[in-house]
């Protein structure tokens, strides 16, 4: 697989949000965005605050900017906050450092996209994020 396409990005939220279901998570939203940082697919479940919808994309978004999943940034962030700083500072602040956020590779181990999930604690969103990646047969790269 070369692309990530709008069908699978879809097939990833609706997997992503069975494991918050099936976790009792707090509501979910997720953000897929493709290899060049573009928006794919995103959903947001009812009663989510007003700013989940930047979270989730900040989170993809700085997966992709470093090439690894958050949990990579939120280490940065308290080993180099300056770094995180200066990254975020570059990005227009478009990039949220914790977990959450994570790249989505094909078995040959090309970047095809992120998904980003942001409702719960950022150790949840990541396992739902997880989830989606895993339901459609990609690779995962959380950063750890």
């Amino acid at each position: 697989m070369s692309a990530l396409t709008l069908k699978i990005a879809n097939q990833m939220i609706e997997a992503a949000i069975a494991k918050g279901h099936e976790m009792s998570l707090n509501p979910l939203t997720v953000a897929v965005l493709d290899a060049g940082g573009h928006l794919k697919a995103f959903a947001r479940e009812d009663n989510t605050s007003i700013m989940r919808p930047q979270i989730a994309q900040g989170k993809a978004y700085g997966a992709l900017a470093v090439g690894f999943g958050t949990r990579w940034l939120n280490t940065n962030a308290q080993d180099r906050p300056h770094f995180v700083q200066a990254l975020n500072g570059a990005s227009g602040g478009a990039i949220i450092p914790v977990p959450g956020g994570v790249l989505i590779k094909d078995k040959d181990g090309n970047t095809l996209g992120a998904i980003g999930i942001t409702g719960d604690t950022s150790d949840n969103d990541e396992a739902a994020a997880l989830a989606g990646i895993a339901a459609v047969g990609l690779e995962a790269n959380t950063g750890a």
